[in-house]
C-alpha cells in the first residue's frame, strides 16, 4: 500500500540524515523523500512517500515520531489531500518532431521552458501518475536527461488532524519550539 507521510522537524544540521538513518537502520525502503522551508522559518516539512503494509506503516509512523527533531507527523491516510511533483524532461527532438512533442506537452498543461537545436526541455507539475504518463509518452522521442522533486502534499482545506502522532498527550516527551531547556533524554 502506498502510504504519504508529512512531519514538520526542527531545522537543525543531521535531520534529514537521522530520518534517512531511521527508515534505513529498520529495512524501510523510500519512494521519494522531499524537505523545505515552510511559513515558520524555525521548521521545515519532511514528505515520505513509501510502500508498505499497514503495520509497517504504522512502525513507520511511530519511529518517525520517536525522533527528537520531529514536532508533528501526519499521515494523509483516509484524509482529502493535494499532491503535487515536479519534473523537468530534456528530450531528443530535432524541428521535425518538435510540434508533435509540444502538442503532447500542451495537453499535460506542461511549459516548455528551454528549446535547442536538437532537444527541448519540458517542466511538468501534477501527481505522480501525471507526470509518469508524460513521461512513457515522451520515451520514444529520446529522454536525455530527467530530474523530479518528489512528491509534496498538504491536507485539503479545513479537516480534523485525527491521525497526528503528536495528539497523543499521554507521551513521556513534549517537543516545542518555545519550550525551557530541560535535562536531555536517554536515547529511544
Amino acid at each position: 500500500m502506498r502510504s504519504v507521510i508529512s512531519a514538520l522537524v526542527i531545522n537543525e544540521p543531521g535531520v534529514l540524515s537521522s530520518v534517512a538513518g531511521m527508515f534505513s537502520a529498520r529495512g524501510f525502503n523510500i519512494d521519494s523523500l522531499v524537505v523545505g522551508r515552510t511559513e515558520n522559518p524555525e521548521l521545515s516539512r519532511l514528505t515520505v512517500v513509501c510502500e508498505a503494509d499497514e503495520n509497517t506503516l504504522e512502525q513507520v509512523r511511530k519511529q518517525l515520531a520517536k525522533l527528537v527533531p520531529v514536532v508533528k507527523v501526519r499521515d494523509f491516510k483516509d484524509t482529502a489531500y493535494v499532491e503535487r511533483d515536479l519534473a523537468l524532461i530534456s528530450v531528443s527532438v530535432g524541428p521535425e518532431k518538435r510540434s508533435e512533442v509540444i502538442e503532447i506537452a500542451n495537453l499535460y498543461r506542461a511549459n516548455v521552458i528551454d528549446v535547442a537545436r536538437d532537444s527541448l526541455t519540458i517542466e511538468i507539475t501534477g501527481t505522480e501518475q501525471k507526470l509518469e504518463s508524460l513521461i512513457e509518452l515522451m520515451q520514444p522521442y529520446g529522454i536525455k536527461e530527467l530530474a523530479r522533486t518528489g512528491v509534496i502534499a498538504m491536507a485539503r482545506g479545513m479537516q480534523p488532524h485525527h491521525n497526528d502522532a503528536t495528539k497523543d498527550t499521554s507521551k513521556k516527551r513534549v517537543r516545542s519550539l518555545d519550550a525551557p531547556a530541560t535535562a536531555a533524554l536517554p536515547p529511544s
